[in-house]
């Protein structure tokens, strides 16, 4: 019992006095460089797959 107590110590000091965290305005410029990327990504998949079909449907009508 000793060790987990011990570790929860630990990771409490850890998490206070060792990690940095992100301001408020990093955090908002990370969330929409990240939102702007998943929907990049969100439109090339899409893109894909409306090529693959249009392709599969030429093939499949032969």
């Amino acid at each position: 019992m000793k060790k987990i107590i011990k570790y929860f110590k630990e990771s409490y000091n850890e998490l206070i006095h060792k990690v940095s965290w992100p301001t408020w305005g990093e955090l908002q410029n990370s969330a929409i460089v990240v939102s702007i990327a998943s929907l990049i990504i969100a439109v090339v998949v899409l893109l894909m797959d409306q090529v693959l079909t249009l392709v599969l449907s030429q093939l499949y009508s032969l």
